[in-house]
């Protein structure tokens, strides 16, 4: 009994020790966003994830058949919704996507390619806690069913031509330096004045001279 008493003293010893250590790395590592997690942050999130997840997803098969006019309306809802943070070709590599802590994965490596097609629908509908990923589901038949789409297109991201990355250019959120472009072109077109640029306060008046 005493032999067992002190296994759990020093089990418990050796948790508290790793604990300590784990939240003096966090604060040293302080709030900021712009490192990459950790290993041990990137293991743990990745097994409670895979944790948490409800079993009942992890075995389903997208009952949706891959069409080309699925993958066709599954490119343009991914190109106007994911592509933002997940580029185009869901490398992850835009502004908004490395920005996130963690930043947006390469969904075209294994790490989300393994995953099965019920994980990867519940991921989209539900989204992931403590990520940039939101919840998509708008809790019809209609949207369970694109986000069926967008598994097959997301199996399909290191196949993409040329020709299907230039499409989906034409459905991306424009930025608000073209929104502001176009609004600019849209004025010249209808004959309004440029605006005119804000007065130089400092204009007209001369610097004080300098004692002597």
């Amino acid at each position: 009994m005493k032999r067992l008493m002190r296994i759990a003293a020093w089990l418990a010893f050796l948790l508290v020790v790793a604990i300590s250590g784990g939240l003096l790395l966090i604060q040293g590592r302080g709030v900021s966003a712009r490192p990459n997690p950790s290993w041990i942050e990137s293991r743990t999130a990745l097994l409670l994830r895979g944790w948490l997840t409800p079993p009942t997803y992890k075995g389903l098969r997208n009952p949706v058949t891959a069409t080309v006019t699925n993958f066709a309306a599954a490119r343009q809802h991914f190109a106007d919704h994911c592509a933002s943070c997940h580029a185009n070709d869901g490398s992850g590599n835009t502004e908004m996507g490395q920005a996130f802590y963690p930043k947006a994965p390469d969904m075209r490596l294994p790490r989300t390619q393994q995953l099965s097609d019920g994980e990867l629908f519940y991921f989209i509908e539900n989204g992931i806690r403590m990520t940039g990923m939101p919840a998509w589901s708008t809790g019809t038949p209609e949207g369970e069913r694109a986000s069926w789409e967008l598994v097959h297109f997301i199996r399909r991201l290191s196949t993409l031509t040329p020709d299907d990355l230039a499409e989906m250019e034409r459905f991306n959120p424009a930025s608000r330096q073209q929104i502001e472009e176009e609004q600019a072109i849209e004025r010249f077109l209808q004959g309004e004045p440029p605006p005119t640029p804000p007065a130089d306060p400092h204009a007209g008046h001369q610097p004080p001279p300098l004692p002597n």
